[in-house]
């Protein structure tokens, strides 16, 4: 049975932030049919405002790249880290996220006193930390994260469109669009596909049993 230590958080929530750094984090790419989901963790500094951070689906794609150069500008520390495909089809989505999380926490080079996570999961730190159901839209430092990492997952679609041009990652982003969903009947699936995911297994198992009534 797999571990079910990522499935509820291991912090209760906190009834006052300790003062120091706090560390804002967020996830791109739970839902999509391929690649890797990816994590940031974010230490703005006050001295230095953002102006315009939000939720990244809330901003165009020009806004984000512009506050994603800002927030790697002006923050007194950013990191961003991913699951990959194999640890996604390993783990199931869920738990990569987590894995996702926690690494890119790690990976701060300043260590917070606190962590705020949008959603209602944690991953599992060594710091007090905080799930906030909508946080990106609520809390600056998670607006910062969800950007980061919007943006990366984003540049890794466009980077693999290049190399497997046929499915159109560029223009989906991996989300399991009708395009999308065409070019896999069309094509199989590519390495950076998530064979765990219904549409994926479903296309392998049509080719599969194609492949033996074949033989």
């Amino acid at each position: 049975m797999p571990s079910r230590k990522y499935l509820l958080p291991d912090q209760a929530p906190l009834p006052w932030h300790p003062p120091g750094l706090v560390a804002g984090v967020d996830e791109a790419g739970r839902g999509p049919l391929a690649g890797p989901v990816v994590a940031a963790a974010v230490i703005l500094d006050e001295r230095a405002p953002i102006e315009g951070l939000a939720d990244s689906k809330k901003l165009t794609a020009l806004k984000r790249e512009k506050l994603y150069d800002e927030i790697r500008a002006k923050a007194l520390c950013c990191s961003i880290a991913l699951a990959t495909v194999e640890e996604v089809d390993a783990l199931n989505i869920l738990q990569a996220t987590m894995l996702a999380m926690q690494r890119a926490v790690l990976g701060l080079r300043l260590k917070p006193v606190c962590v705020l996570v949008d959603g209602n999961r944690l991953p599992q730190l060594d710091v007090p930390a905080e799930a906030i159901v909508k946080g990106d839209a609520l809390v600056p430092a998670i607006s910062a994260a969800s950007i980061l990492a919007k943006v990366h997952r984003d540049r890794w679609c466009e980077e693999i469109d290049r190399a497997h041009p046929q499915y159109g990652f560029a223009a989906h982003k991996g989300y399991g669009t009708a395009l999308h969903l065409a070019a896999l009947h069309a094509y199989g699936a590519c390495p950076e596909h998530r064979r765990t995911f219904a549409p994926v297994a479903q296309v392998l198992a049509m080719k599969q049993g194609a492949s033996g009534l074949a033989k």
